[in-house]
């Protein structure tokens, strides 16, 4: 059955296919391709959902992703609800399922419509004046409230089902916009072999031609031009052609993000197609052909159901085959609303006048129009609209003033002129510049690689925008590099198009400033022209604060329809020409973009990517408790039948100190420094000297930043002259690879140094305690054990267990220590024979707990814990690791500030309590006078803090004040349940002479 305003011949669609849908439990029929929203209109339906703060009845304003009303949720099953749907892009198939939002009970009858009755209470900034008091209401009571009442849909409540994918691409020329001009550029860009990125946020590409009638294009309709133009796009093997793909965001570079729906129009997707992909594009050139955005009228009440654009009108007509309405009034300042009506009043609907507020314009449609037999009427202005569900009728009046005059209509269609698309060209940070004489803002200074064409630049006419268009692709692609490029096909050719003019800006006659209409301006946020004036009365005169107090242009709108006529408002309010007062910040995304289409496929367990070691199985199979390390999964401790984690850790640490632990150390960051100039480089990057340092012997490392402060710390092994082996705490290891890196790329090009990251590469098993050499020995062949040949501090290559080893003698626990770095595909085995062995010896193995433990006995730090990105070298009791002869590195001269050699800075201590069962809390604050007046002033705080069993007591590291000059002093740590007394001391709590690193 083909629905009541569904005209037979018109429009595109195949009227054979029908489509069946629901929207507010009720059923309808709609024809394959369309839309939700020309559906809906071919079944008579203009009321789609209630405005935000008034609650006001609102229908369609246009056809695409502009519309700021008709937002909808679709619902696939309980799972799947999307809200804030734009009606105008959503495409329907069969079983679609809609439902209008921000209304109770219904959508015809919402109580909350009662505050458009209350709207003199709740006018621009309201919020700002009226909830300040009692302060602590705001949060329990009015925005609770407030919230409630407006909204725009209501967030999903189940996990969503549906998944998401990502793709970067990297182009020569990447096309933004589909339009006449995006097809040009996009076929003179390609023709001369560069690889080209087309991308058009609507199903079908063509732009103003799936409403322009009167365009052809090479000897055919422009739209049919447009499909064919496209269909050699995607022939030709260095294009990528992607439709229902928006530009949402322009950033660095010439980098842009984009998102393609790529299942959200079908009716059943398939399991392994994605919802949405997300494209990380960086081009070399890009071209922007966004087109432009029509402008309302604003006058009173123009918001009724049935009030819409005209360019909307003749898509639903021309491209649907859908009426808006039988009887329709035009209402306008430029002539492209005449050809609305034109091709409304050939297609058999009703015209019932066409009101234009010019004196008196002249041109071809004007002529058309009245020989079309339809009413005209010049220098007259619309200044309300009646009717509630649905506009009934406009009335009518000159526009300086005289007697009124009602005209019956269903529908009215509305043009004041067209607002270039600049949204993207200002987020990649170029600078707009106004056109006095059009009055429109249009690209001006550009700030990178991109180039405007076709409407978004304030191009008028076809002929012009092709011109300009495909000149520009050509340029675009001899820029990228190509060369001799130029246009190798031949420029498509205007046979014949449309020619708008040029419009007004602001409040139309009936709306001014004497006026308490509502006559709106930003129809999502409810803004109407008395707001934009009142804001300026309240004293705003950035246009920045006049949208922030207002809210015009803000939220998911990004001023599309609202932001000109809001400006200028304002600018005739202030008293000042437009280009003086300014133009709002147009922010991503362009439009709403899905928080599944950002994170892909990072959710649920794939929210953040899980790290297990080679040896994590042999540590579960042992009933390890784990804990989370960055994304790694570490052994915690060894729990036996019957223990705590206390007790645990404390055998774990005892067992260490008498005979011998094993410890997993795989997380470990590893980067190998590789190449002629490995050595300098290393001298640049850490504090300490590395170009005297032997093959074969291990250093303690600290890297800072250019601040002077400590960034990371690890022991580097030199395995030979050109290769250094370099370690890392776990958490750093990425951003310390991205450290260098930098350095390397932007600071040091000229040294011959490679980095790579060696992390998974090497399963590391650490071996502390007496017995430790015992342990290994007869599982290692080719490398001399003994104190003479490998001393601490030292590094060898040989085998162990058969397979490579690089085995560093170092220790983090003051014990006689080793590092044995294997292939990690033979982690495992190699821990299993080490466990074995140390089976012989009493050993056990440890977890990250009790590793903790024991290098804080012997006032090891962690970089991160003991410092907290403010600590320098000399504050942690590190200066022996800085090159006393060493005239540069990374940090040297912001480690000489004045601020960071000064007396009273914080450095890192010992503590212990007084009673030395009582175990600190890490971060707790530390004062030097526990009597003084709250505030207290806090003199430092402490960052590590553990009962030792090997020690008896507890023990403590502290950053304080002046510490190092507080030796033996009392400090005080003031807690809820009483204020802890501990003593300032040296970090080494046990073995103070070093005794143990050599059994």
């Amino acid at each position: 059955m083909i629905a009541a305003f569904r005209i037979p011949g018109a429009g595109r669609l195949k009227q054979a296919e029908t489509t069946r849908f629901s929207f507010d439990g009720q059923s309808y029929a709609g024809v394959e391709g369309d839309t939700l929203a020309s559906a809906l209109l071919a079944n008579g339906v203009h009321l789609v959902g209630r405005s935000f703060k008034y609650h006001r009845p609102r229908g369609f304003l246009s056809a695409g992703a502009e519309e700021p009303n008709a937002l909808v949720e679709i619902k696939r099953d309980s799972a799947r609800k999307t809200p804030n749907v734009r009606a105008t892009v959503q495409e329907l198939y069969d079983g679609l399922t809609a439902q209008s939002q921000n209304r109770w009970p219904s959508l015809s009858f919402d109580v909350s419509a009662v505050g458009d009755i209350a709207s003199p209470l709740l006018s621009a900034g309201f919020y700002y004046k009226t909830f300040m008091w009692p302060k602590s209401a705001w949060k329990n009571l009015y925005e609770p409230k407030i919230r409630a009442a407006a909204g725009l849909g209501v967030a999903p409540d189940q996990p969503d089902p549906d998944h998401y994918s990502a793709r970067f691409a990297h182009c020569d020329v990447l096309v933004l916009g589909g339009g006449a001009a995006g097809i040009a550029a996009a076929l003179a860009a390609a023709e001369t072999g560069v690889r080209v990125l087309l991308a058009d946020e609507q199903a079908d590409f063509g732009g103003s031609l799936h409403f322009e009638s009167g365009a052809r294009i090479d000897g055919q309709d422009g739209f049919a031009w447009a499909q064919g133009a496209v269909a050699k796009l995607k022939a030709m093997d260095n294009v990528r052609v992607l439709s229902r793909t928006t530009a949402f965001g322009y950033y660095a570079q010439n980098f842009v993000g984009l998102v393609e729906r790529v299942s959200d129009h079908l009716q059943n997707p398939g399991r392994d197609l994605p919802r949405e992909r997300l494209w990380q594009v960086r081009a070399k050139r890009v071209v922007l052909a966004t087109g432009a955005i029509e402008r309302h009228m604003v006058f009173a009440d123009n918001d009724r159901p049935g009030i819409m654009l005209a360019s909307a009108a003749r898509i639903y007509l021309n491209h649907y085959g859908v009426a808006v309405g039988r009887n329709v009034g035009v209402y306008t300042a430029n002539d492209s609303a005449y050809a609305a009506a034109i091709d409304l009043k050939k297609a058999g609907v009703g015209v019932a006048a066409i009101v234009d507020l010019r004196d008196n314009p002249t041109g071809s449609v004007i002529d058309e129009a009245r020989a079309l037999g339809i009413e005209v009427n010049f220098g007259r202005a619309v200044i309300r609209a009646a009717g509630k569900l649905r506009v009934s009728s406009m009335t009518v009046q000159p526009k300086n003033g005289g007697g009124e005059r009602t005209i019956p209509v269903d529908a009215i269609l509305m043009s004041a002129g067209w607002t270039p698309s600049v949204h993207l060209f200002s987020q990649s940070r170029g600078k707009v510049a106004f056109n006095d004489e059009t009055k429109r803002f249009v690209p001006g200074t550009y700030a990178q690689d991109c180039v405007s064409v076709g409407a978004c630049n304030g191009t008028d006419g076809l002929s012009a925008t092709i011109d300009e268009a495909y000149a520009a692709g050509a340029k675009a692609a001899k820029d990228a590099g190509v060369k001799d490029a130029g246009a190798k096909g031949t420029k498509p050719k205007v046979d014949a198009s449309e020619s708008w003019s040029r419009g007004m800006l602001g409040a139309a006659p009936g709306a001014g400033p004497d006026t308490t209409v509502k006559a709106f301006v930003d129809f999502q946020n409810d803004v109407t022209a008395k707001d934009i004036r009142q804001a300026v009365h309240e004293g705003m005169r950035s246009i920045e604060h006049v949208k922030r107090f207002t809210t015009n242009g803000m939220a998911t709108d990004q001023g599309k329809t609202s932001n000109m006529h809001g400006l200028a408002i304002a600018a005739e309010t202030l008293g000042k020409p437009i280009p003086q007062v300014g133009l709002t910040t147009f922010r991503a995304p362009y439009t709403p973009v899905t928080f599944g289409s950002i994170v892909g496929h990072a959710r649920g367990p794939l929210f953040d990517p899980t790290r297990k070691t080679a040896i994590h199985p042999w540590a579960e199979a042992q009933g390890a408790v784990f804990e989370d390390v960055g994304q790694w999964k570490r052994a915690w401790y060894f729990p036996k039948a019957g223990e705590d984690m206390h007790a645990a850790v404390d055998r774990e640490c005892v067992t260490v100190r008498k005979t011998a632990g094993l410890f997993d150390a795989s997380t470990l960051g590893k980067i190998e420094v590789v190449g002629p100039d490995a050595a300098k480089f290393m001298e640049l990057l850490y504090t300490n000297p590395w170009e005297k340092l032997e093959p074969g012997r291990c250093r303690y490392g600290i890297m800072l930043r250019e601040d002077g402060f400590i960034y990371d710390d690890g022991v580097v092994g030199r395995l030979a002259p050109d290769r250094f082996h370099v370690t890392t705490t776990t958490g750093g290891a990425p951003r310390v690879m991205n450290h260098m890196e930098d350095y390397l790329q932007t600071e040091f090009p000229h040294l011959n140094v490679w980095l790579t990251s060696i992390t998974e590469q090497w399963a590391v098993i650490a071996v502390q305690g007496p017995k430790s050499r015992e342990i290994i020995a007869p599982l290692v062949d080719g490398i001399d054990m003994s104190d003479g040949a490998l001393p601490h501090m030292s590094v060898r290559e040989g085998r162990i267990c058969g397979v490579p080893t690089r085995l560093f003698r170092m220790s983090f626990t003051g014990e006689r220590g080793f590092e044995v770095n294997v292939p990690a595909d033979y982690g495992q085995a190699v821990w299993e024979a080490l466990w074995a062995e140390g089976q012989k010896h009493g050993a056990g193995a440890y977890g990250t707990e009790a590793m903790h433990v024991l290098r804080a006995e012997k006032g090891y730090i962690i970089v991160g814990q003991d410092t907290d990105g403010t600590v320098t070298p000399n504050d942690a009791g590190l200066d022996w690791a800085v090159g006393k002869k060493k005239t540069d590195f990374v940090g040297i001269r912001g480690m000489a500030r004045p601020d960071l050699v000064a007396k009273g800075r914080k450095h890192l201590v010992g503590l212990k309590t007084k009673d030395p069962k009582v175990v600190l809390e890490e971060g707790a604050q530390i004062v030097g006078d526990p009597k003084q007046a709250i505030p207290m002033t806090m003199i430092g705080h402490v960052t590590s803090s553990y009962w030792s069993e090997n020690c008896g007591r507890s023990i403590a590291l502290a950053l304080v004040a002046g510490g190092r000059d507080r030796m033996g002093e009392t400090l005080y740590v003031p807690m809820p349940n009483g204020t802890i007394e501990v003593e300032v001391t040296g970090m080494v709590f046990f073995d103070e002479k070093g005794e143990r690193l050599n059994g």
